[in-house]
C-alpha cells in the first residue's frame, strides 16, 4: 500500500495507516494546506472548485475535501462528477482561486488523489508544489471560527459548457463530422466518461454511438489505463460492429486512444501525432512533447518548416515550456492532447473533436490515416523501486554504458541513439521506473529495453 506526495498533489491506496496510505488524515491535511496556500495567494479571494471521477471512494474524499476547504473559510463550488479537463476550465471560468481534482487518473480502483490546480485552472509549478508540501508538514494552517465557514454551491452545468467551447473552436468542424456519417465505438472504463462523452460526440454530429463501460459507477471493466492489453474487448466490439473507430478515455477523461475500424491500435502516442498533423495544416507553428513520446511529432512539425521542443515528463512541464516557445499544439504521448486555443490542460474532449475533424475531412478510413505517419514504435516497461534502492546509481551505470551517445539528464536519462532513443526515470504517480525505447520496429524496441533492465538489474 503506497502514499505518494509530490509537487502535483498526493496519491495513494485508499485504506490502512495515516502517512503509509491515502487516509482521512491524510487527505485533510493536504486539503487544509493547500487551501492555506491558496489563501496567502489569493487574499481577497476565498471560493475555490472541486470535481471529481468516478472512482468508489470519490464521495467520501470528496466530503472530507470540501467539508476541510468550508472549514477555513473558503466557499467551495461542487462540480460533483467531472473531469480533469472540465474542472480545469471551471477553475478559469468562475474565476475560482484554485481548485482540487479527487481522481487517481489511470491508476487502478483502490487509489485515489487531489491534483491541485491555481486560479488558472493549471497544475501548480514545482516552486508553488513545494510550497504546499512545506505547508503540510509543518501542519500551517489555520481554520475558521464557528460562523465564518465557507459556503457550498453545486454546479452541474460544466459538463455542457465543456462541449459548447470544443464545438466553438475555429477547428473543430460539426457539418465535415456530421457528413462524414460515423459510427464510433467508446470505452469509458464506468467512470466520467461515460456521463460526458456519448454527449460530445452526438453534439459533434456523429451518426450512431456504441457504449461500452459507460456507467459511472466507478466499477472499472478492466484496467484503466489506456493501453493495448486493456483495449481487447472494444477492439472487438469495433469490428462487430463495423464501427468506423473506436475512442477510449481514462478515468478523468485527459487522455485519448484511437481504435481504427479493423481492430487494430492507432496507437497512444499517435493521438497528439494526428491532431498536430491537423492543426499545423492551418496554424503552422512551434510543438512540444515530453522526452518521453514519440519522435513522430517532431518530424510531422519538421515536415511543415516548424520547430519542434521537448520538455521533462509531466504536464506543467510540457506547459512551461510551451508558452516559452509560443506553441500551436502539444501534450504528451500517453494520449494527452494539450490545445492552447482552448487551455493549458490535456483534454480527451478537445482531442476528440479535433481528431473526428481531421479524419472526417481526410475522407480516409482510420487505419489509412494511421499509416501515413513514420512508423515507430515505442517498448514501454517497468520495474518495481524497492525501498533502499540507489536510483542514482542506476542512472550512472546506464550513463557509462552509453556514455558515448548524446544524453539528456533533465529528466531521469534520456539516450539518443542514431536509429532510436530510450529513457529511464521515476515514475510521478508510482513507485516503480519507467524504462521507454523507441526503435523502426517492434523488435528492436523490446531489445533496446531489455538491454537496458539488464544493466538496471545487474547493480
Amino acid at each position: 500500500m503506497t502514499l505518494i506526495k509530490s509537487i502535483s498533489g498526493i496519491r495513494g491506496t485508499i485504506g490502512g495507516r495515516s502517512g503509509e496510505n491515502l487516509t482521512p488524515v491524510d487527505i485533510v491535511k493536504f486539503s487544509a494546506a493547500f487551501g492555506s496556500w491558496v489563501k496567502r495567494r489569493n487574499k481577497d479571494v476565498r471560493n475555490m472548485v472541486v470535481g471529481r471521477d468516478a472512482r468508489i471512494s470519490g464521495p467520501v474524499v470528496s466530503d472530507l475535501v470540501i467539508s476541510t476547504l468550508r472549514s477555513m473559510g473558503i466557499t467551495v463550488t461542487d462540480l460533483g462528477l467531472a473531469t480533469t479537463p472540465t474542472v480545469e476550465l471551471a477553475v478559469a471560468g468562475t474565476g475560482a482561486a484554485g481548485g482540487i481534482i479527487i481522481t487517481a487518473s489511470h491508476n487502478p480502483s483502490q487509489w485515489n488523489a487531489l491534483k491541485l490546480l491555481n486560479e488558472k485552472g493549471e497544475f501548480l509549478s514545482a516552486r508553488d508544489g513545494e510550497e504546499v508540501l512545506d505547508i503540510a508538514r509543518d501542519e500551517d494552517f489555520i481554520f475558521a471560527e464557528a460562523g465564518h465557514e465557507g459556503g457550498l454551491i453545486t454546479d452541474r452545468s460544466w459538463d455542457s459548457k465543456h462541449i459548447d467551447m470544443v464545438l466553438q473552436l475555429a477547428l473543430v468542424d460539426r457539418a465535415a463530422i456530421e457528413k462524414a456519417q460515423l459510427k464510433v465505438a467508446v470505452d469509458c472504463v464506468n467512470s466520467v466518461g461515460g456521463i460526458i462523452i456519448p454527449q460530445l460526440l452526438k453534439a459533434l454530429g456523429v451518426k450512431s454511438v456504441i457504449e461500452l463501460n459507460t456507467n459511472p459507477d466507478g466499477k472499472f471493466a478492466h484496467n484503466p489505463e489506456p493501453l493495448p492489453e486493456n483495449l481487447k474487448d472494444i477492439s472487438e466490439l469495433v469490428v462487430r460492429e463495423k464501427a468506423d473507430l473506436g475512442i477510449v478515455v481514462d478515468p478523468d477523461v485527459d487522455r485519448l486512444a484511437v481504435i481504427c475500424e479493423d481492430g487494430s491500435m492507432f496507437g497512444e502516442e499517435y493521438t497528439l501525432v494526428s491532431v498536430s498533423d491537423y492543426i499545423l495544416q492551418n496554424t503552422p507553428g512551434n510543438t512540444v512533447s515530453n522526452m518521453s513520446s514519440t519522435r513522430a511529432l517532431k518530424d510531422i512539425t519538421e515536415k511543415y518548416g516548424c520547430s519542434y521542443f521537448a520538455a521533462a515528463v509531466g504536464e506543467v512541464n510540457v506547459v512551461e515550456e510551451m508558452k516559452a516557445r509560443n506553441a500551436v499544439i502539444g501534450g504528451e504521448g500517453n494520449g494527452g492532447v494539450i490545445y492552447p486555443a482552448l487551455h493549458y490542460g490535456r483534454d480527451a474532449l478537445a482531442g476528440t473533436g479535433l481528431f473526428l475533424t481531421h479524419l472526417a475531412k481526410s475522407r480516409m478510413k482510420c487505419s489509412s490515416l494511421r499509416s501515413i505517419y513514420p512508423a515507430y514504435v515505442i517498448a514501454k516497461k517497468k520495474l518495481v523501486l524497492e525501498p533502499g534502492t540507489d536510483f542514482d546509481k542506476i542512472l550512472g551505470s546506464v550513463r557509462y554504458e552509453f556514455r558515448d551517445m548524446m544524453i539528456d539528464e533533465r529528466d531521469g536519462l534520456r539516450v539518443d541513439l542514431p536509429d532510436g532513443w530510450f529513457q529511464i526515470r521515476k515514475s510521478n504517480t508510482e513507485p516503480i521506473m519507467r524504462i521507454y525505447a523507441e526503435k523502426k520496429s517492434q523488435q528492436e524496441a523490446e531489445a533496446l529495453a531489455e538491454k537496458v533492465i539488464t544493466i538496471v538489474k545487474k547493480k
